[in-house]
């Protein structure tokens, strides 16, 4: 049950920023950064914690959630740390994504070999 309610909820969320992207003018890139953003904010508010209880993996994997897990790495390392937490919080809780993401991109860059165009 808990894989059917990941799928449904982290569709839904898909659906949602599809839908954005095709009736609005905004780039790909900019409704990504409105998403990670709308995660943060959710998170400082209180809403996408208990949310994320709920949806597991639908709603920690799209976009919303990596911007809840910046929110929080900042929201600890402030409460440790103080001012300078800022600008460490957010590195620590998204080191592990980033650091994957760049590893198996250049791992699927060898297999499949990219070829770039010319023009």
């Amino acid at each position: 049950m808990d894989y059917l309610k990941a799928f449904i909820i982290g569709g839904i969320l898909c659906v949602l920023a599809q839908i954005l992207m095709d009736n609005t003018k905004l780039m790909p890139g900019r409704v990504m950064v409105i998403l990670v953003c709308l995660g943060a904010i959710l998170g400082a508010v209180g809403i996408y914690g208990p949310f994320l209880d709920f949806a597991g993996a639908g709603a920690s994997v799209p976009l919303t959630g990596f911007g809840y897990n910046l929110w929080k790495g900042i929201k600890e390392a402030v409460l440790e740390d103080g001012f300078l937490g800022l600008f460490r919080g957010g590195f620590k809780m998204a080191a592990v994504g980033t650091s994957a993401a760049l590893i198996f991109s250049y791992i699927a860059s060898l297999i499949f070999s990219p070829k770039m165009t010319k023009n």
